[in-house]
């Protein structure tokens, strides 16, 4: 009888993870976005319509839990995707992007083409975005449950500024020629 069951080892587990200094949240909640925006990206390049905006908000409301479990806020699915849509719809002209972007899988060749170049940077962008502002949310003591999208605005639009100028500068190196030829 001195087995614990399953729930009160990963209530432990979490109260472990929540427990952990600031900065060390941080960091790890930092990677975790990273790590998922890079995953949302690949999601993009999905060649359903419909299937690849899933599969990122899958991973998005996937991140969310996993954040939630760093920060020890409780996380509950349905509310968690409301959140996101929520977020999503404050961020309407990269949403629409999104589904614009999709939606071109539907035209033969050129139309798969051009979504396989902006789908994955959209969905990359968002997803970076979202947790960003989840961090922010998370570290000044909020919870699923206040969460007021509207204040995350200018955040959100700054976050994604800096996703795509991180984006850009990265094909800038590698797209610009070394200087090794001598």
């Amino acid at each position: 009888m001195a087995d614990l069951p399953p729930a009160s080892m990963n209530s432990e587990k979490d109260e472990a993870i929540a427990s952990t200094p600031t900065e060390e949240r941080g960091e790890s909640a930092s990677k975790l976005v990273d790590r998922f925006a890079i995953w949302s990206g690949v999601a993009g390049l999905v060649p359903l319509p419909v299937v690849d905006v899933l599969a990122v908000g899958g991973l998005q409301v996937q991140m969310l839990r996993r954040l939630s479990q760093i920060y020890g806020v409780d996380f509950s699915a349905n509310r968690g995707k409301a959140v996101i849509a929520a977020l999503a719809g404050t961020m309407i002209p990269a949403t629409s992007g999104i589904g614009a972007a999709s939606a071109l899988k539907t035209v033969p060749f050129l139309g798969m083409l051009a979504s396989a170049f902006v789908m994955p940077t959209l969905s990359a962008g968002a997803t970076f975005a979202i947790g960003k502002a989840f961090i922010e949310h998370f570290e000044s003591g909020g919870t699923l449950l206040d969460f007021n999208p509207p204040d995350y605005r200018e955040f959100v639009k700054a976050q994604k500024a800096m996703w795509d100028s991180r984006s850009s500068a990265q094909k800038t190196q590698s797209s610009s020629p070394t200087a090794a030829s001598s």
